[in-house]
């Protein structure tokens, strides 16, 4: 069944790995049409797992998952999301809409999601992150952005740092992948301002 699962046509899944591959970095965790098994036996499929985090994430189209879906396909579904729930799993589902017209916000989602649930230090991809394994660098931005209440601009990190933009931005590009910040607003390539995550406070 998964293997037929996988022949079928993958658009919104393609949409989805697009989005997670620059917050995750690789996809040697990520498991794509994941079997589970209900508590009452059914076999569902998610659209993609990652092992380390038990995360689901899901790529939902509007036509399939609301215009014309049918009561019992409604009520399926619902029992899907309570499976995740209940399984322990981290369900994150998106709407091809979002991940084609806003794929920054649904990053940060992401990126919000790996920075709160991430505990014992634990980084993306369930790396370990240590506050000693940082750069001083890096150390010294999350001390400076806890002054300033978490939140930054890149012109905030130059003045910190006393280094120049471009510089300063690789510091801040590290951090990213770390789980240890999030950009606020901005584009796919520029950020408005970024915030630490509650990660980067169990670090400090």
């Amino acid at each position: 069944m998964r293997l037929e699962m996988l022949d079928k046509d993958l658009t919104g899944t393609k949409k989805l790995l697009q989005v997670l591959w620059p917050v995750l970095g690789s996809f040697d965790d990520l498991v794509l049409e994941y079997e589970i098994t209900s508590l009452s036996g059914v076999k569902i499929y998610a659209d993609a797992y990652h092992r380390a985090w038990r995360a689901v994430f899901e790529a939902e189209g509007y036509a399939s998952h609301a215009e014309t879906i049918t009561r019992d396909r409604f009520s399926f579904e619902r029992m899907r999301i309570r499976t995740f729930t209940n399984l322990g799993y981290r369900f994150m589902p998106f709407s091809w809409d979002e991940l084609d017209k806003r794929p920054e916000a649904c990053r940060r989602s992401v990126y919000e999601m790996l920075g709160r649930f991430g505990s014992g230090g634990l980084g993306v991809m369930g790396a370990r992150v240590r506050w000693t394994e940082l750069s001083v660098y890096e150390r010294e931005l999350i001390r400076c952005a806890w002054l300033h209440n978490g939140s930054f601009g890149l012109p905030d990190v130059c003045m910190w740092l006393g280094l120049k933009e471009d510089a300063t931005r690789l510091v801040v590009r590290k951090l990213e992948p770390k789980g240890l910040l999030l950009r606020v607003g901005g584009s796919a390539r520029h950020a408005h301002r970024y915030k630490l995550t509650e990660l980067a406070a169990q670090l400090s």
